[in-house]
């Protein structure tokens, strides 16, 4: 019988723990369509599946379209999931690079502008230099004063 080297152990543990990830994520993806908003995210979801027949605005239709409000953050992390791997997934088949944000202060993405319709109430994530320069300030000043 032969040993496995290091290198041939690690891939094949690497390529065990990619199955397993592979595996959460589908039944988690199962349980959201299977659940009470199923119905609402199956088309979503098949249009995540089928980015290449879309118009970026037709997505963003369709997402604007679900009632986020009623739906629980679990859920809406999983949908964020899908949207991202499908995203990923068309960006690298076409040679692009898989993540292509945009800067501050230029037009968001269309991958932006669901994540804000998905999760409005954390639209602006990135802290602007202000916000950082007070934060500092102030754990500073709650350091020196403890």
């Amino acid at each position: 019988m032969k040993r496995r080297t290091a290198e041939q152990q690690k891939l094949a543990d690497n390529a065990k723990l990619l199955r397993i990830w592979r595996k959460f994520h589908a039944d988690e993806k199962a349980q959201v369509l299977a659940g009470p908003h199923g119905a609402a995210l199956a088309e979503l979801f098949r249009m995540f599946e089928n980015l290449q027949h879309l118009r970026p605005s037709q997505l963003i239709g369709t997402v604007a379209s679900v009632d986020w409000a009623v739906i629980d953050s679990n859920t809406r992390l999983v949908t964020l999931h899908e949207l991202n791997t499908a995203i990923t997934r068309y960006r690298v088949r076409r040679g692009l690079e898989p993540i292509d944000d945009s800067l501050p202060g230029q037009p968001d993405t269309p991958s932006r502008a669901i994540k804000a319709i998905i999760f409005p109430h954390v639209a602006d994530v990135a802290p602007t230099e202000a916000q950082l320069g007070s934060d500092i300030k102030r754990l500073v000043k709650q350091g020196t004063t403890s």
